[in-house]
C-alpha cells in the first residue's frame, strides 16, 4: 500500500504535511486554511486518507488536499 500527496510524493507515518486548499471541517464551524502546516501524520487503513491532529481536534483528511513538506 502506498500513500501519496497531491504532487505524486510518497507520504510516510510521522511526515508533515501543508493543506493545499482551504477546507470546512464537517461538524465544527473549524475552517482549514490553505497554508495549514500539520505534523505527525497517521496513516489510515484507506490509502486516501491521513489521521492528524490540528488544534486538539482529531481529523481524517483527503490526501489529495495535502502536499509533504
Amino acid at each position: 500500500m502506498s500513500v501519496i500527496d497531491s504532487n505524486g510524493n510518497e507520504l510516510k507515518d510521522g511526515d508533515s504535511v501543508v493543506v493545499i486548499k482551504s477546507l470546512k471541517v464537517k461538524g465544527t464551524s473549524m475552517t482549514l486554511k490553505q497554508g495549514t502546516a500539520i505534523k505527525n501524520i497517521r496513516l489510515s487503513d484507506d490509502e486516501d486518507e491521513v489521521e492528524c491532529k490540528v488544534e486538539k481536534t482529531k481529523l481524517v483528511l483527503k490526501t489529495c488536499f495535502l502536499k509533504k513538506s
